[in-house]
């Protein structure tokens, strides 16, 4: 076993050498991105990028997804997993880059490319490195992050899991917030859990100029978009963080047309199940009352989606202090509660896990959009800091477990 400051040397000048073809990877995966659970193309790259490293522990799992072995010495001793997702959004680019999406209307508008990047990144470090450490360590290249179900919960009920079974997990995610150099962590609650709503209030349509004739749904949806607020309001407890948003009501009437129906779209978000089932009961029962008060009908669906991401607080720590030793306590953060949703929530469901956050922001380059934008773009320099830092959480965490 190597010396861990010689490891942390040793791994910090391979991510130096090889951060030119990290960003190669980058460049192609983003000029050619792929919906969720269509990265069929993008699977292929990163099973030949692998295999140019020299792995050949490569099974193929979910469709489009890959499980991947790298073994150090005394391989059986224990297993870590390193994960990155791999598909895009429905964006349609506007920046003008070299790299520019070709893919139109698709884009690594969230920066799944970067994270397969340093990924693929990680197991070239690790890979050649594989005599100074002993251990096992799975890599996990998921599909389908941004839709339900999630690729992460098709991954662990496609055993990726287990034969051999990790016992702790890290990813990583790109942070627009945070200035290129840095990185985030945080203990216990993180993200929130995440379920989509879906709304139809049927009524009775006709002619605007006479709504004594009608039932109108406009007005019944409009009343229910309001009240259902008094769930989070009035509710819930004002110390778990809960959010309930609607951003599609669908009418399909004119300014003289009352429609028969109107569809609407939302999600509700928290950091608790328990308070998520019972908000689940009052809104179903708020919107039907609501409707049919009003003389109409609604049916109310919920699409349960992923549960919330908890960081486990002892892995979590270390890990934080794994960055202080490799980047220094200056370029390590602490972050706050996040009310997006991510689907590594079903890993830290099964085994202690570590999601931390990798600053991309660079103010004066212009680099400042936000993620599930159309500009979103990263400072590269994240590049060669995601892939080593990658790698030195995995063999830190190996080597901790035998000292």
């Amino acid at each position: 076993m190597q010396d861990k400051e010689t490891l942390k040397n040793i791994i910090k000048s391979k991510a130096n050498e090889i951060s030119n073809q990290i960003a190669d990877f980058r460049h192609h995966l983003h000029a050619h991105p792929e919906l969720s659970f269509k990265e069929f193309e993008t699977c292929k790259f990163v099973e030949q990028k692998l295999k140019d490293i020299g792995i050949s522990s490569i099974q193929h799992i979910a469709t489009t997804g890959l499980v991947v072995l790298i073994e150090g010495q005394n391989p059986g001793k224990k297993t870590i997993a390193l994960r990155a997702d791999m598909d895009a959004l429905p964006i349609t680019e506007q920046n003008e880059v070299p790299y520019k999406s070709q893919n139109t209307g698709v884009m690594h508008a969230c920066g799944h490319d970067v994270h397969t990047s340093c990924l693929l990144g990680a197991a070239n470090i690790l890979y050649n490195t594989r005599q100074l450490w002993e251990g096992t360590i799975k890599l996990l290249f998921q599909p389908g992050e941004e839709v339900l179900p999630g690729g992460a919960s098709m991954l662990i009920k496609e055993g990726a899991l287990q034969n051999p079974a990790p016992t702790a997990i890290f990813g990583q995610h790109v942070m627009p917030l945070i200035p290129v150099g840095k990185v985030g962590f945080r203990p216990g609650l993180y993200m929130a859990s995440t379920d989509e709503i879906y709304v139809t209030v049927k009524g009775k349509g006709g002619h605007g100029a006479m709504p004594h004739l009608n039932i109108d749904p406009v007005l019944i949806t409009s009343h229910i978009i309001i009240a259902l607020q008094q769930i989070v309001s009035r509710n819930a407890n004002p110390i778990v963080p809960s959010v309930l948003s609607f951003g599609k009501v669908t009418a399909n009437g004119a300014t003289n047309i009352i429609p028969n129906e109107v569809k609407l779209e939302g999600t509700f978000r928290t950091l608790d199940e328990i308070w998520r089932s019972k908000a689940h009961e009052l809104m179903i029962k708020m919107a039907t009352t609501i409707a049919e008060s009003m003389g109409g009908s609604c049916e109310f669906r919920i699409d349960r989606g992923y549960p919330f991401l908890y960081n486990d607080e002892t892995l979590t720590l270390q890990a934080k202090q794994n960055a202080i030793e490799y980047l220094g306590a200056e370029n390590v953060v602490d972050l706050d509660i996040w009310m997006a949703a991510e689907d590594f929530s079903f890993y830290s469901q099964q085994m202690p896990a570590c999601f931390y956050r990798l600053g991309t922001r660079n103010e004066a380059q212009g680099i400042t959009s936000s993620v599930h934008t159309p500009t979103f773009d990263i400072d590269e320099a994240a590049l060669e800091i995601g892939s080593g830092l990658m790698a030195w959480q995995a063999v830190c965490e190996l080597q901790a477990s035998l000292l």
